[in-house]
């Protein structure tokens, strides 16, 4: 098969490897689109330290059942699916708690690390294990479904972050997964949604999504206009989607006394923030990791089209252009969300 492989940092090549192998309780997909998601440009250029190579990439997928294992019951060969990135256990304290997310043993496609080496989607087949796939209808194309993985995040951080009928929710950071939780707190039940981002053009997309107001911090001081807007208290809540000390600093002052943040962003691995404001206000903090089986909801949201991610696709591209694509995407491409690359 054919297949993009890191071969050294900053390199990739167009190579053919063999087709995988499947156990008992195992699918293999041959692909028809995959995304390329920030943390593989992270790991392309060795920053992460989580893709070490050689490795194949790639984790937000779909495509079609090309082989079913011999223990796998509810799939057959034709079948259109997509699957988490996430390949959680089943068996440890989290995974028997319903919280796959945080699985003692989790695995993720498309990552190398010192733990394990599990080859990813960026290729014409890939092997994941049934219990991590989901049947796509037929009305829903491969390119949408490939942005169910970036999906799942939102409806995650949305499900995690605790908002009432009416609330005023700010979301910190325009990029691909906050322009989604524009979408996915607006579709929570927040009357009222605040967007920042240093970008104009992330902040038009993000009113076209359902912001009422964009605020950059470049034009205006961001925590004295959500105050305005919200007669003086602050927001209900703030969704930090960057994860850097400054705008996790901005999510916590646009927030009101007893409101929640919920924290998204993981750029940076420490960030400074304010304890005593934390204390004194009474704000509530959570962590949102991943998802956590919301991937049937977001095929749901995204086939009846309560959730748009077509505006998010720069381009659809072959898998033999992926090398090209990381380099521009790397080097800043402007206007650049999301791009798409279809191995056949």
């Amino acid at each position: 098969m054919k297949a993009m492989l890191l071969t050294e940092y900053q390199k990739l090549e167009i190579v053919d490897l063999p087709k995988p192998e499947i156990s008992a309780n195992d699918l293999l997909v041959q692909v028809k689109a995959c995304g390329i998601c920030g943390s593989d440009i992270h790991g392309w250029d060795g920053s992460t330290g989580r893709r070490k190579p050689p490795l194949v990439m790639g984790h937000e997928a779909a495509g079609i059942v090309a082989a079913v294992g011999a223990n796998v019951r509810g799939f057959a060969e034709g079948d259109r699916v997509t699957f988490d990135s996430t390949v959680s256990c089943g068996e440890c304290f989290y995974c028997r708690k319903g919280s796959i997310n945080l699985c003692e043993n989790r695995q993720v496609l498309g990552v190398s690390c010192d733990e394990f080496r599990r080859n990813g989607a960026f290729a014409e087949y890939v092997v994941v294990p049934s219990r991590i796939a989901y049947q796509l209808p037929e009305n829903l194309p491969f390119e949408h479904a490939a942005l169910i993985e970036a999906v799942s995040i939102a409806v995650h951080a949305a499900n995690r972050t605790p908002v009432t009928l009416g609330d005023t929710a700010v979301v910190v950071g325009s990029g691909m997964i906050g322009l989604l939780v524009v979408q996915t707190i607006r579709l929570s039940g927040c009357s009222r949604v605040i967007a920042v981002d240093l970008e104009d053009s992330k902040l038009e997309l993000a009113k076209k999504f359902g912001a009422d107001v964009g605020l950059n911090p470049k034009k205006c001081d961001v925590i004295q206009e959500v105050m305005k807007l919200t007669g003086g208290r602050g927001a209900d809540a703030a969704i930090e989607v960057v994860g850097a000390s400054a705008t996790v600093n901005t999510a916590i002052d646009v927030t009101r006394r007893g409101g929640s943040i919920c924290l998204v962003g993981n750029l940076s691995p420490k960030v400074e923030m304010p304890l005593q404001k934390l204390v004194t206000r009474e704000l509530s903090v959570y962590g949102s990791c991943a998802s956590n089986g919301e991937i049937p909801q977001c095929i749901d949201l995204l086939s009846r089209g309560a959730i748009q991610v077509q505006p998010l696709i720069t381009a659809l591209a072959k898998l033999d252009d992926g090398p090209t694509w990381f380099k521009r995407l790397y080097e800043g491409e402007p206007g650049a969300m999301k791009v798409v690359l279809q191995p056949t």
